[in-house]
Formats: C-alpha cells, structure tokens, sequence
C-alpha cells in the first residue's frame, strides 16, 4: 500500500511521533492507522514522544579522534543524574564515533546514520523510551586537521565542557594546554581579530559611559577606553588570556615560544542558552511512587 504524507502527517498528530518513525510504523502495518499506533507504542516511540516538549539542558559532551578527524558531541538529558548513569555514557559514545567515522554533515544527517541495525535517532528514541526522561542529540561539530597540525584535547568536569584545540605545530602537549587554557578559562572568542564588531562596539559604549559617570572629562574618555579596552581582551580572548601555568605569559606568547600557532578551537559546554530546569526532582519521584 502507499503511504501518502497525508497520513503519515495524521498519525504524527495522533502519537507526537517523529516523521519517519510515523512513516515506517505505516509501512509495517499496511497503512492501518490503529495498528500504527500499536506499533509505537510497543516500540516505545509514542511514549517517548511525549517527552519532546521538556527541558533537556543537564547531560554530557565529549571528543572522539581518530588520526586526522576529530568530532565534539553534547547530547542532553533532563537531569544531571541521568547523565552519570553508565548507560548515557555508553550511548554518548555509540553516538560520537558513528558520527566521527560518517560523513554527516548537518543533524538530519547525523540522526539517520546506522549504527547496527538501528538509526542514532531510534538510538536515542529507545533510549528516552527507557530511561523515561527526554534525551536528545543537540549538536556536533566535526573537525579536519593538516597533517602538521595536532588536535589537543581536555574534558572539564568530566564532560560538562568539552575543548578541542587545533594547533599548528608538532607539540600535542601544547595543544592540550591551549585546550585546558579554554575549557577553565572560558574565552569568548579566539583571538582579536575574531571579536565581532557589534560586540566590540557595545563594549565601547558601555565603558564609555562608566567613564562619563566617573565624572572624567570626555575629552579623554575615548583615550581612556582603549586602555580599559585592554582589561576586556584579557579577560574574554583566549591568546590575550594571562597562561595558566605560567602567569608571565599570554597564551599566545606561550604559542610563539612554542613556534606554535591556534588555527581552530571548538568548546562545548553542556546546556549552554538553554532554559534550566528548576522542578524539585525528589518531589516527581515521591509523585511517581504515588
């Protein structure tokens, strides 16, 4: 029988099921309808459904290499104690090195990738299926470096930040550093030149109007912004940040002692822009004993 996207359209009002799940259940059950529904719901694919609408910003991110590839992965849970249990560890990197060994390209890409004989999408479904909270895969970013570059690599909080540095250079241990440098650090941008021009601008305006309030001439407030200009670059980029094993440094003087040079940073921290979820988590589990 033919399924028309009318009624896979129906049936993903019907159940919240995403569009190939609907499609597929149609499939396997001739285009019943009913007989649809039963078939996510046996799979757990309804049930999991449901969830999509909560808050998922707690989980976990991490690195995946292999030789001159590099994958940084965040996938989310509801709760933090989800994201310790060994089973979201395991399926973060199921996950992480399917996609470093694809050529995925973008998230839809990414969620049909197969791993076995189930997509990563059923993956987490089944997972959501099971652990009973939403889990889902937020992002990736995928990395190719040269063969005289080296990746460097550090986890924070075991995996609440990922960083992964690219460095031009031959020195993995410079590249780890520069890595701990910006997972611990937290930078905004790389280096000068990347701090956007809005950014730079809105900067200015705000310290010169502490200037003005601090009673100082305007005259020299422009003068006196590009010194306080300076204090801002120290703190938000990384190669102007003081080095953390060695004060006496910047981290791009570090890099030039080094005959080393940045050419990428990729950082993830776990839930970043996202709304927090501020229920009482032992209250739901006294409901659900209830």
């Amino acid at each position: 029988m033919e399924i028309s996207a009318s009624m896979v359209k129906d049936l993903r009002e019907k159940t919240g099921a995403g569009m190939m799940d609907c499609k597929k259940a149609l499939v396997e059950s001739n285009g019943d309808m009913d007989a649809a529904i039963d078939y996510l719901r046996e799979k757990g694919i309804a049930k999991a459904a449901k969830k999509t609408e909560r808050i998922a910003a707690e989980g976990l991110s991490n690195i995946y290499v292999n030789g001159n590839d590099a994958v940084v992965v965040e996938i989310n849970s509801e709760t933090d104690f989800v994201a310790k249990n060994a089973e979201f560890k395991e399926l973060l990197d199921k996950i992480g090195n399917a996609i470093l060994n694809s050529d995925a390209k973008n998230m839809e890409e990414a969620l049909n990738i197969k791993v076995g004989s189930d997509t990563i999408n059923d993956l987490i479904v089944n997972a959501t299926a099971k652990i009973g909270e939403k889990i889902s895969l937020r992002r990736f970013e995928k990395v190719t470096k040269k063969d005289s570059e080296v990746f460097g690599t550090y986890l924070h909080m075991g995996g609440k930040i990922s960083s992964l540095t690219v460095i031009d250079g031959n020195s993995e241990e410079v590249a780890r550093d520069v890595a701990m440098q910006a997972a611990a650090m937290r930078p905004l941008y790389v280096n000068v030149e990347s701090v956007p021009e809005e950014d730079l601008e809105h900067e200015k305006s705000v310290i010169r109007e502490q200037v003005i309030n601090e009673g100082k001439k305007p005259e020299f407030a422009d003068k006196i912004v590009e010194g306080r200009l300076r204090k801002f670059y120290e703190e938000t980029v990384l190669e102007e940040q003081a080095f953390i094993k060695d004060g006496e440094l910047t981290v791009k003087a570090y890099l030039e002692k080094n005959n080393s040079k940045l050419v990428r940073l990729v950082k993830y921290e776990v839930g970043e822009g996202m709304e927090k979820r501020n229920d009482d988590f032992a209250a739901e589990v006294m409901n659900q004993i209830k």
